[in-house]
């Protein structure tokens, strides 16, 4: 009878031990997310061999995992849009002061009235482009603006593009040298944003360019070629961010996102838009999807 008891008595004992282990394990667990930062990477950790404490700690570890991620995230969106909005109020306010100091000057100067109106103009209409590439880029970003593709001539937005800036590209002496493998050639894209790509890479030539473009394409791939401008050489692995500045981009005018525009449309194309520096050339590939080989169910 007695070493039944005993072995009772042991039993019981050690199931005491085991409740008092696990509350020791469950407060020191506790004070340790009471005491620790959120910002904090401390894991928990469980010493007992028990398979539903170390469920909890784990699923508790998920769940500060979690939490710190979006903490993370959170920290991030807030200086990007920081970042975001001293970058616009910087771009708005340049071509803004510039007209409103040559409207000043209509009043001491009117004999230059005309002089001034074309400069207050020019300085609205950028302010204008401005304006509507921070609303495309935010479309883009938001999946607002979906893109219908399909077999599109790659070549009849060129040419709806070069027609548009050709003054501004016949002032910059710029004759751009086109060499098509074929005219016909046709690449997977909304002729739309084709035709927006097409126009912002030209206007990268005449903002940063320093003369000359060559247009090549073959296999699915178009690429811009242009002599670098003056100034320090940009980065091609940061040539797509918004709001570059690691070029003379920012005192030439424009917003700093029409490269950026061009990346989220290819993209968004199912391509991709890159670039590389060889000697004194820029060049901007496009490497469109290859779903355009693909056959069409009959």
């Amino acid at each position: 009878m007695l070493p039944a008891l005993l072995l009772t008595f042991a039993a019981l004992a050690a199931a005491v031990l085991r409740l008092l282990a696990y509350r020791a394990q469950m407060l020191e667990m506790a004070r340790l997310l009471e005491e620790t930062p959120a910002e904090s990477n401390v894991r928990l950790t469980v010493r007992m061999e028990s398979k539903a404490a170390r469920r909890l700690c784990r699923a508790m570890n998920e769940r500060l995992e979690a939490g710190r991620a979006l903490r993370q995230e959170t920290l991030r969106g807030e200086r990007e849009l920081k970042y975001t909005l001293a970058c616009i109020s910087h771009d708005i306010r340049t071509p803004l002061a510039g007209a409103l100091g040559y409207l000043q000057l209509l009043d001491g100067e009117p004999e230059r009235q005309a002089e001034y109106l074309d400069i207050v103009r020019r300085r609205l209409a950028e302010l204008e482009e401005l304006l509507d590439s921070l609303f495309l880029y935010t479309r883009l970003q938001g999946g607002a603006l979906p893109l219908e593709c399909g077999k599109t001539a790659a070549l009849p937005p060129l040419w709806d593009a070069l027609a548009e800036l050709y003054p501004q590209l016949e002032a910059a002496g710029i004759r751009p040298d086109l060499r098509f493998q074929e005219e016909a050639m046709e690449v997977w894209a909304s002729p739309e944003a084709l035709g927006r790509i097409y126009r912002n890479l030209l206007a990268n030539v005449l903002r940063h360019g320093g003369g000359g473009l060559t247009v090549s394409a073959r296999d699915g791939e178009i690429r811009f070629s242009n002599p670098l401008g003056p100034g320090p050489r940009p980065d091609p692995d940061h040539l797509f961010d918004r709001f570059y500045q690691g070029s003379p981009a920012r005192g030439a005018g424009g917003a700093g996102l029409g490269l950026a525009i061009v990346r989220e449309l290819m993209e968004q194309m199912g391509g991709r838009a890159s670039a590389r520096i060889a000697g004194n050339e820029l060049e901007i590939a496009l490497t469109f999807s290859p779903a355009h080989f693909r056959k069409e169910p009959s």
